[in-house]
């Protein structure tokens, strides 16, 4: 198998989201239904300790690939807060009508805005005064579209709400940093694996994870062993792999704190799915590290990077789609060091480096099946492309729908590779 080799990313466009404000996250959109995706710069509010008390959103920018500023909500903060935990907003078709909203907790009011003006078209009261630590689009009621949501505090009740806000039910429990929905059962309604304990779409506990520490810090579904049903891989205290029963199938311990995993296809000459796992070896300081390591479908460690720089705040994400290789890469950004974001392979060769440093996002833009890298930062976000491509509309271009991983954003990333 030829395996590809280190080439730089062409960049694509940069535009101007100064106007956002600072401290902003970007999420990815087709707001306005042109065909190609939007920019929705989500500033979150100061003056609060995030470890502790969750985020609101203070403003909401929204600019098109062309630069322009389409709309913005609120009013930018010279003092915002910090990414110490999620922002609750995300970007959704959550009524079904066709186009995009945008939705998120301003002014501890759960607000549905209008994707392409940023008008609101409704409003709630939150079902407690901290249920807005991130937003979870979830299918609980077995509507036509994900038409619920799950609201939490940090780290102990989880709310959740039907398309008019009633609260069809709420759970107490360790429910880690974000919550992830699947349909196990195939009935047209979401489970939700909460933390540690998978939960039926009604809020009744199915099982629980046992002999684990911490909280969950990120969760994956995935066919991993490749037995054509999905498995549940979680990222907290150790990584460990379960089947849909609550069958522990494998535990990964020869990490300090695994803070994030992500599966993919990283390997064509192995089985299954392998996970990439991010260690945090030395964490909280200046001389802080953390690695990269992979396993492959049964756990088993087939490499860990022995890193030479500082930094221990490195996020990492799979990105599918980047090349026509019909491989997984290991996005890693945040890396601290001096070390710009960058994609690696399998066999832990860095195949791409992004010049500029800054947060990441990616998706694919246009619709076209690739995918494209944008790498940002309080003034300026750049668009990195495999191969040259233009950022204009694309001739009869219509809506593009929103795949789950975007309106699923968050800190700590998790999702589903199926």
């Amino acid at each position: 198998m030829v395996q590809r080799q280190e080439r730089q990313p062409f960049r694509t466009g940069n535009i101007r989201i100064h106007e956002a404000g600072a401290g902003c996250k970007m999420l990815l959109g087709d707001l306005n239904g042109d065909g190609r995706m939007e920019l929705l710069l989500v500033q979150p509010d100061g003056g609060i300790d995030d470890r502790y008390v969750p985020h609101q959103v203070q403003c909401l920018t929204a600019f098109d690939l062309d630069g322009r500023l389409l709309w913005q909500a609120g009013t930018p903060s010279s003092a915002p807060g910090g990414p110490g935990s999620d922002y609750p907003a995300q970007i959704c078709d959550w009524d079904g009508d066709g186009h995009l909203e945008v939705l998120c907790v301003m002014e501890k009011q759960f607000r549905v805005l209008d994707g392409r003006t940023g008008a609101v078209k409704r409003a709630y009261e939150l079902p407690y005064p901290e249920a807005h630590d991130c937003i979870v689009v979830a299918n609980l009621s077995g509507g036509e579209w994900p038409g619920d949501v799950l609201l939490k505090d940090r780290y102990r009740q989880i709310w959740a709400m039907d398309q008019e806000f009633k609260v069809l039910w709420t759970h107490e429990g360790n429910t880690g940093h974000y919550p992830w929905v699947y349909d196990i059962d195939g009935d047209g309604r979401d489970e939700v694996m909460a933390g540690y304990d998978m939960l039926d779409h009604d809020g009744r506990k199915l099982w629980s994870c046992q002999d684990l520490q911490d909280h969950a810090d990120c969760i994956w579904f995935g066919d991993v062993n490749g037995d054509g049903s999905p498995e549940i891989v979680i990222g907290g205290s150790v990584t460990v792999m379960y089947d849909l029963s609550g069958a522990e199938l494998w535990r990964y311990e020869d990490s300090i704190e695994s803070q994030h995993v992500a599966l993919g296809r990283f390997r064509g000459d192995l089985p299954g799915l392998q996970i990439a796992g991010l260690d945090r070896i030395v964490r909280g300081d200046a001389n802080g590290r953390d690695g990269l390591f992979l396993l492959d479908d049964r756990g088993m460690e087939l490499w860990k990077e022995d890193r030479t720089t500082k930094g221990w705040l490195t996020i990492i994400e799979p990105i599918r789609g980047w090349d026509g290789s019909g491989l997984d890469y290991i996005l890693a950004y945040r890396r601290g060091g001096g070390v710009t974001p960058s994609l690696i392979d399998g066999f832990m060769r860095t195949v791409a480096v992004f010049p500029e440093d800054g947060y990441v996002v990616h998706g694919d833009l246009f619709g076209t099946g690739r995918e494209q890298v944008i790498v940002y930062n309080r003034s300026e976000a750049f668009i990195y492309s495999d191969e040259p491509t233009g950022l204009e509309p694309k001739q009869g271009a219509r809506q593009l729908p929103q795949p789950k991983r975007l309106y699923s954003s968050t800190l700590y990333p998790g999702g589903e590779v199926l």
